[in-house]
């Protein structure tokens, strides 16, 4: 065989053709030479090439920062809050027992101005008969 059919020189002797195979080096099976694709990590040709079912696409937010991004984040036109109090006065849905809620008249719960939490400590006797 000449080196021309081979696509080589007399230093580096390469198949070419479509029926040329090759080991995906992730799996070990064999494939089409052609089919085998490089696998890229950090945007660079790692040397393993690997089958399409096998191929691990780069992952893009390994790429953050590459490139410049104008992302501002500071609104133009804007102003204050005027009754920030009065706002914040809002319950939200949240409404625990002893705090001034309306089910205290309902439930017999003491009216307190705050939620507080009270205990006592005690003994207890256990009588096993």
């Amino acid at each position: 065989m000449s080196l021309a059919a081979t696509g080589g020189s007399d230093m580096t002797n390469t198949t070419v053709g479509k029926y040329a195979l090759g080991i995906c080096d992730r799996s070990g099976l064999t494939y089409k030479l052609r089919d085998l694709r490089p696998q890229i990590v950090d945007g660079k040709d790692s040397g393993l090439r690997v089958s399409p079912s096998m191929l691990d696409q780069d992952q893009p937010q390994n790429f953050l920062g590459e490139f410049p991004i104008n992302d501002p984040q500071a609104l133009p036109f804007t102003r204050t809050d005027t009754n920030v109090g009065e706002q914040r006065k809002i319950a939200w849905n949240w409404n625990p027992v002893g705090d001034n809620n309306g089910l205290s008249a309902l439930y017999g719960f003491s009216s307190q101005t705050s939620t507080q939490a009270t205990g006592q400590v005690g003994t207890v006797t256990v009588s096993i008969t």
